[in-house]
């Protein structure tokens, strides 16, 4: 796991290997700072705690963006804070547990799993996480996981995307949903729409300045197009073979009656 740095005042990034999986630390008053999707193994999480402790840092409270496992996980070397999601979010988590934790166990097995989902729901009407720090607004939608939400600080121009805006993940739809593709499309207005965005920090691959973060909406909107179209979308992130499985699931389920990949 790439250590802890900082690539705005009071907010930190650190790399997991697994998935390229990003975890932000936002420092706030005192030693206090808010831990957001921790990822994702046992080592790397360990390596995070240690990094927090040798900055005399302690996690005042933790944050998941959505509930999917690699961002529900915890240690008790993070400490006792209590761990954010929206009531959605939460909902979810709580029902597909059981489910999660074969996964978990598969990709990334002997974490505490009492520990595991173990959250506290927002109030409904919240708009910001209430803790000691610079305000992290909540930009709550449905693209990607029913209860995702992102946050915004304003302070920084810094948007902690969760599972959006990545330049190594194409949009990966909950196809659970009536609508998927709308709810995507939603959740991008939602983020476009965020004035003063300065770096975009998304839950897998890398950080980007406010450029990238126009660049990836628009690679994003364009890819939802052609998956509308039934296309096969000339998205250079579809090189990687589970992305490319990935789309073409989804292109399935959107045209059941469309040829397979590759049929001339």
């Amino acid at each position: 796991m790439i250590r802890l740095r900082q690539i705005a005042p009071g907010v930190l990034v650190a790399t997991a290997e697994l998935y390229v999986t990003t975890t932000t630390v936002l420092t706030g008053r005192g030693s206090g700072c808010l831990v957001i999707d921790p990822a994702v193994t046992v080592a790397e999480i360990s390596a995070l705690a240690a990094d927090l402790a040798e900055a005399g840092l302690h996690a005042e409270a933790g944050f998941a963006t959505h509930p999917h496992w690699d961002h529900l996980l915890w240690s008790r070397s993070l400490g006792d804070a209590p761990r954010y999601a929206t009531p959605r979010a939460v909902a979810a988590a709580t029902a597909q547990r059981g489910s999660m934790l074969g996964e978990l166990e598969r990709e990334a097995p002997g974490h505490d799993l009492s520990l595991f989902a173990r959250l506290t729901p927002l109030e409904p009407a919240a708009a910001a996480i209430s803790w000691y720090g610079p305000e992290a607004r909540l930009v709550a939608h449905a693209g990607h996981a029913s209860g995702h939400c992102a946050l915004f600080l304003p302070v920084t121009g810094t948007l902690v995307a969760g599972d959006m805006c990545s330049d190594i993940e194409i949009p990966l739809l909950d196809t659970d949903r009536a609508d998927p593709v709308g709810d995507y499309r939603t959740g991008l207005q939602r983020l476009a729409a965020l004035a003063g965005v300065r770096q975009v920090v998304p839950g897998h691959g890398s950080v980007g300045d406010a450029a990238e973060f126009r660049r990836r909406i628009a690679a994003d909107a364009a890819y939802l197009d052609s998956l509308e179209r039934g296309a096969q979308a000339a998205d250079p992130r579809l090189a990687v073979g589970w992305l490319r499985r990935g789309h073409d699931r989804q292109r399935s389920l959107l045209h059941p009656d469309a040829p397979p990949a590759g049929h001339r």
